[in-house]
């Protein structure tokens, strides 16, 4: 109903039914978004909430730049309030002060003169007593404002204009932090270092595929203008990897000796946001309660030189024991619960490192484009008033002849379109064009102007063109930005009290893994298994149901990531040593209590890898004998409830993986005793939801049972079939084929031997370790298995019991080769 509709209606007819439930919703959610949106969170761009935003921009404005005088803080909070930000003075004076406090933002936007508070929790004076401009790093966010960055948006009441966010040079986020407490969420976002910071958004610029761990050891936690020291870095990668943590906090100090044989603890940086003064009455308040007996004399020796809290110990007190005393009770050791959400397209999000990283510099990549369309743009308009200046300069007695006879402004304007063929813009320029313009050296000027402009424009157009550029741009005012205002870090990271890297608590050691189709999995060391002379009967390797029976069996080493590919394409992903480590007969660990597996899904193919960031490429084969090819890049993030590695045909499942470099050979085999061989660079990289292509072409109950990649040191393949058997032929028997070929004869298959069961690429001097259905293991010596032709039956392996049949193999070989390999 509209406002005139409502005016012409009977009063009776005015009153609207509403369910209180809805509008009480409804009304809440407004609410809600209003405080969320327009005030409590900050915007991830330039990481300002609208009331600093508003002061920053209202500061400028009024002129008040680092290099002019102070003035009074009242004026520029009447300013704000009258164009900007309509919500009292005392929210924008509070706003303001924290700006300019040192103690509160590691890198203040405002240069404050007079008392704006202290970290004693002195309130600052009032705003008709202190003055500001602002700070350096203020022109930083503001830089390029009137060059069509940003958009401009009205104010409350449209009678003006406000930018909707800051160009922001300064990742003001993360340098600065932001807290705000919302409805239904909050944000605490810790302040870091400019120096780490700039340099993570260069390199990640650089590489956008660059490792979470990389990214940390750049951005080693956060630095509060405090300083103090951090304990421990799990709490520092968690809130940099999910966006929500806990970082523990402890003040910085120092011992004295004093008179009498007794020492002095000198507390000289505390944690950040804490109140000295409420610090030094809960020091006393744990001597009052006699907490600690160790304490003699409390003093504050603060100045303007820095902080100095003095605390006497008795002679017989043991100073770290006081120490760990004041930690527990006192605010000398506090925690940071960090929460980093902040509004992304205008939502709020909790974000990881990364993300608040990768939104400053796609902020400062949308900016310097629109700069650089408005440079552009201006440029072409200066140039086109040129071109009518030179045109002018070319005909100019014609050009005062004409405007000599014109009667009117109007007339010459139009007679200089007319015969010389200029735009209006062109002819008004020349009208206005001064006399002095005329002589020699001026003309000069407006062509060495001109050809200045053509070479703006080229390169201005050639910037636009290209992302490349652009973000090359984009790096050197980072940089630009480094170098200017970059400093050290203030607040020291120090290892907690029996805080380890769990890799740095076990050794990195060669061990088998083996699993099951049942779902069992276990790790073993590699000296369980002793090396055996063919066709030995093995050891028991694990216990196992009647009905379950060994699926896989690979080695690798306790440090290395474990992907595991499941029969439906999905990957998922472990480091070895999260494998629970068992005993030579137990059965293992469930993978459901390991990996998120949906029912139905098994795992079908495993990889040992060292690091996931690399050049370096996944070949996947499945069953019906389809290939990829995929970045390992792609597989950086991979989570234990699993991504798609490839899209599989209906009744398809994945089989095999194997990492390359791009440029390898692949050498498949069939369960029918089929080989074919062909060079990687036949598959062309494809993304990770993609099908692949035809690798090998089957026959009617053929499948391909392995896959291997061609190496320089071993150069024989030895071939084992579910009845034991095994045969060790040279590489170069197998001729290479196309892909999507059928293959050459790789063994003579009978009703004695079986269908092949596993493929291996050996040396004579590697040990092979064998596996059956019962969980029987055997080891053995490759020189051990007699070479033969390509097309032979082969010798026995392993003896097996009635009913046992071989599962799996694999290639253990030399120890040192292998622990390097790995």
């Amino acid at each position: 109903m509209s406002f005139e509709e409502y005016r012409h209606t009977a009063p009776s007819d005015r009153v609207l039914t509403v369910n209180v439930e809805d509008e009480m919703r409804t009304s809440y959610l407004d609410y809600a978004m209003s405080v969320i949106v327009a005030r409590a969170l900050p915007d991830v761009r330039d990481g300002l909430k609208p009331v600093h935003r508003r002061i920053l921009y209202g500061m400028s404005q009024l002129g008040l730049n680092p290099d002019k005088p102070h003035r009074k803080s009242a004026g520029t909070v009447g300013e704000v309030l009258k164009n900007y930000h309509p919500h009292g003075d005392v929210s924008i004076y509070d706003a303001m002060v924290r700006m300019a406090q040192t103690f509160s933002l590691r890198y203040p936007l405002i240069d404050g003169h007079g008392n704006f508070g202290s970290i004693d929790g002195d309130p600052p004076a009032a705003m008709r007593y202190t003055e500001s401009r602002l700070g350096q790093l203020a022109l930083e966010m503001l830089a390029d404002i009137d060059r069509e960055t940003v958009d401009f948006v009205p104010n409350y009441d449209s009678s003006a204009r406000e930018p909707s966010l800051l160009p922001a040079r300064l990742p003001n986020l993360l340098v600065n932090g932001s807290s705000g407490i919302a409805v239904g969420m909050a944000t605490n976002i810790p302040p870091h270092n400019l120096t780490e910071i700039c340099d993570a958004a260069v390199a990640l610029i650089d590489d956008r595929e660059l490792d979470d761990d990389d990214l940390l050891k750049i951005v080693t936690g956060p630095d509060f203008p405090t300083g103090a020291l951090i304990l421990g870095r799990e709490g520092i990668k968690q809130s940099y990897m999910t966006g929500r943590g806990s970082i523990t906090l402890r003040a910085k100090h120092d011992f004295e000796e004093l008179r009498g044989g007794r020492q002095a603890i000198i507390i000289t940086e505390i944690p950040y946001q804490v109140n000295k003064s409420r610090l030094l009455e809960s020091i006393a308040e744990v001597v009052t309660l006699k907490k600690s007996a160790g304490i003699a004399d409390l003093r504050d020796e603060s100045d303007r030189k820095g902080m100095r809290i003095v605390i006497e110990l008795r002679r017989e007190a043991s100073a770290q024991l006081v120490l760990n005393q004041l930690y527990k009770h006192t605010p000398l050791q506090t925690s940071f619960g960090v929460n980093n959400v902040a509004l992304v397209d205008g939502q709020p999000r909790t974000l990881s490192l990364r993300e608040m990283v990768v939104a400053y510099v796609e902020h400062r990549k949308v900016v310097v484009t629109r700069r650089a369309q408005y440079d552009l743009r201006k440029a072409k308009e200066r140039a086109h008033i040129l071109e009518g200046y030179r045109i002018a300069l070319e005909h100019l007695d014609a050009v005062i002849k004409l405007i000599r006879a014109s009667q009117t402004t109007e007339e010459a304007r139009t007679g200089l379109m007319k015969k010389f063929e200029l735009t209006e813009i062109q002819a008004n320029a020349i009208l206005d064009l001064r006399l002095q313009r005329l002589v020699a050296l001026e003309r000069q000027k407006i062509e060495d102007e001109y050809v200045q402009l053509l070479k703006t424009i080229a390169g201005l157009e050639e910037l636009l063109r290209s992302q490349r550029r652009i973000y090359g741009a984009v790096k050197e005012e980072i940089v630009a930005l480094k170098k200017k205002f970059g400093d050290k870090r203030r607040t020291q990271i120090v290892e907690a009290e029996g805080e380890f890297a769990i890799e740095d608590l076990i050794p990195d050691q060669p061990v088998v893994i083996t699993a099951t189709a049942g779902g069992y999995i276990k790790r073993q060391n590699v000296d369980v298994f002793r090396a055996q002379n063919r066709g030995g009967r093995g050891i028991s390797g694990l216990a196992l149901k009647k009905e379950d029976v060994v699926r896989f069996l690979f080695s690798t080493s306790t440090h290395q990531h474990i992907l595991f590919f499941s029969n439906r394409g999905r990957v998922y992903r472990l480091r070895a040593h999260e494998i629970p480590d068992a005993s030579r007969q137990a059965r293992g660990t469930a993978l459901v209590n390991l990996l998120t597996l949906p029912p139905g899904e098994t795992i079908t193919a495993v990889l040992p890898v060292r690091k996931l960031k690399t050049e370096e490429f996944l070949v996947m084969v499945t069953k019906k004998g389809f290939i990829k090819k995929t970045s390992l890049n792609e597989f950086g993030n991979v989570r234990r409830s699993g991504l798609i590695a490839i899209n599989l045909m209906p009744g398809d499942e994945l089989l095999s993986v194997a990492l390359t470099n791009g440029k390898a050979e692949l050498l498949l085999a069939t369960t029918g005793g089929f080989a074919i061989r062909f060079d990687e660079s036949k598959v062309r990289p494809m993304g990770r939801a993609s099908r692949g292509v035809r690798a090998v072409r089957l026959g009617a109950r053929d499948l391909v049972r392995a896959m291997d990649v061609v190496s320089k040191d071993r150069r024989e393949v030895l071939v084992i079939t579910t009845k034991g058997y095994g045969k060790r032929t040279k590489i170069d028997a197998y001729r290479k084929t196309n892909r999507g070929g059928k293959g050459v004869k790789a063994f003579s298959k009978t009703a004695k031997n079986g269908d092949i069961v596993e493929q291996l690429l050996v040396k004579p001097d590697d040990e092979v370790m064998v596996i059956s259905t019962k969980g029987v293991v055997i080891r053995t010596k490759v020189f051990q298995i007699r070479e033969t032709g390509r097309a032979a039956q082969g010798v026995r392996v392993m003896k097996l019991d009635e009913g046992d049949v071989v599962t799996g193999a694999a290639n253990i070989g030399q120890r040192t080769e292998e622990m390097e390999r790995l």
